[in-house]
């Protein structure tokens, strides 16, 4: 059997800079969603304790 090797493409600066922004914006979209579900759970559970007095 005859395997190839896989190998990144070479990337320019350009492309690289690009890179770079759509993986900062997808990381920050990613922390968004995790805050997001977070509270949203918290409030979920947080509703259903009684307050004491």
């Amino acid at each position: 059997m005859n395997q190839e090797r896989f190998e990144p493409a070479k990337l320019d600066e350009d492309a690289r800079r690009a890179q770079k922004r759509r993986n900062l914006w997808l990381a920050l979209a990613l922390v968004t969603f995790v805050v997001l579900v977070a509270v949203t759970t918290m409030l979920r559970l947080g509703g259903g304790v009684p307050e004491r007095m």
